[in-house]
């Protein structure tokens, strides 16, 4: 018979392994919810600030792919070997998710202090790690919140830390954001914003915008490019720098694409054969291998030929997963759509992408556009991207075009396309007919002098 003392060590054996995390021998959420129960509990009577903390790996899940899951876990070890060696007898830190460590500190008083500890502990996780013969490095985005007043449960403040987190890794690799009431009311706004734009794709109520391309030499216009606007009924108009990363990190941008795509498309059917109409696809789409089928399946409903249309990416989407990437273009260009690479030289890729993938245009950026006539550099630049492309077959479009003068000085280089205010805003469907039926009668009134 097992005896009462037997049972009571079976009983914490039993506990302790529902508060570890198995892999890195640290605490999990679990426990670290515990932990700060329990101080927030200790100090209700007087509530001394305190912080937490929550630790993002930036970019394990490329090292995870590239070294295979058991380098990845090796890795883990280590960061939770460094992250608990620099605690002191009072700190706590835990593993709440895949590469997500949690920390308290209830010594750390100010958002001063909070900041300083977070930095040093993304500098210890910033050394080499090492992955059998090779190493990897990797960097890490922290957000902090401070307990300030005992109405905090442990949730509000992990939920704030969260809210810093999120902002850290929007700003960059490797920083470090402590929580304040400005950001409360901004992911206040981003919530409303979203159920919003739930509502208005759903609703069918996001609307295609079109800006027109043109021959440099001729100023004739050879396509468009389809640009999403929103104007909600109680928001108003919502900047598309505003609404579009929402419906990125939302997962909105899918239905939101298609339903862009099936109206733009529908718009284009009537236009002149000869144009083209083109099209951006979100980074978050190429690694979804059921974009092509979408976009196919929504030109054979609106009747749209594929060979008049171009899809353009970026290269910083090309980074996120290049494989699926690479399978998306091929499967678009099979089927006569040509696809554009955008942004050109403001990525995060290199002049070996332009040889794995085959694209049939390249987009100079606006940056390089609006310094071409002060600035040696840019127009280097271009000069450069041009013989380039001039060597690789591939049409070029320079983008952000709004001087006379740089129109001029394109064309005087060789470069064939442009886009810009110079030539037109972007305008609804109705308004983009307008544009053409005055294109066209001045083409006739240009034939009859």
């Amino acid at each position: 018979m097992q005896t009462p003392f037997g049972t009571g060590q079976a009983n914490r054996e039993s506990t302790d392994l529902a508060f570890t995390d198995p892999l890195t021998g640290l605490g999990n959420h679990r426990r670290f919810f515990d932990k700060v129960d329990r101080l927030i509990s200790d100090r209700a009577d007087d509530p001394a600030p305190f912080t937490v903390g929550i630790l993002d790996l930036d970019g394990f899940k490329p090292i995870n792919d590239l070294f295979g899951h058991k380098a990845g876990d090796d890795i883990l070890i280590q960061v939770a070997m460094r992250l608990r060696a620099s605690m002191d007898g009072h700190s706590t830190v835990c593993r709440i998710g895949a590469d997500e460590f949690a920390f308290l500190y209830p010594l750390v008083f100010s958002e001063e202090a909070a900041a300083e500890k977070s930095r040093m502990l993304i500098e210890i996780l910033s050394a080499p790690y090492d992955v059998g013969e090779r190493t990897a490095r990797l960097s890490a985005s922290v957000g902090c919140s401070l307990f300030y007043s005992g109405d905090e449960t442990t949730e509000i403040l992990i939920n704030k830390a969260e809210t810093a987190l999120y902002h850290a890794k929007r700003s960059g690799r490797g920083r470090v954001v402590v929580y304040t009431r400005e950001m409360e009311e901004a992911a206040k706004r981003v919530t409303r914003i979203e159920q919003a734009l739930r509502r208005a794709v759903s609703a069918g109520e996001v609307e295609p915008h079109f800006q027109p391309i043109v021959d440099l030499t001729t100023r004739r216009t050879i396509g468009f490019e389809t640009l999403a606007r929103w104007t909600d009924r109680d928001l108003g108009a919502v900047p598309p720098t505003v609404f579009i990363p929402i419906a990125e990190e939302r997962g909105i941008i899918g239905p939101l694409s298609q339903l862009v795509l099936r109206k733009a498309t529908e718009a284009a059917k009537s236009w002149p054969k000869d144009l083209f109409l083109s099209f951006n696809l979100s980074p978050s789409q190429l690694v979804d291998q059921n974009t092509g089928l979408h976009i196919l399946a929504i030109l054979d409903r609106t009747g749209f030929d594929p060979r008049r249309l171009e899809i353009e990416i970026t290269e910083t989407g090309l980074m996120n997963d290049p494989a699926s990437a690479a399978q998306i273009v091929e499967d678009l260009r099979r089927v006569g759509i040509r696809v554009s690479l955008d942004d050109f030289g403001t990525g995060q890729s290199s002049l070996g992408r332009l040889r794995e993938f085959h694209f049939d245009k390249l987009k100079i950026d606006r940056a390089f556009v609006s310094s071409i006539l002060d600035d040696r550099p840019s127009e280097h630049i271009i000069r450069a991207i041009l013989a380039m492309c001039e060597g690789l077959g591939m049409d070029v479009v320079a983008e952000g075009i709004e001087e006379e003068a740089q129109a001029d000085r394109l064309v005087q280089f060789g470069c064939a396309g442009g886009q810009g205010y110079l030539f037109g805003k972007p305008v609804d469907a109705d308004a983009t007919l307008g544009y053409l039926r005055d294109s066209f009668r001045g083409a006739l009134r240009a034939k009859a002098i």
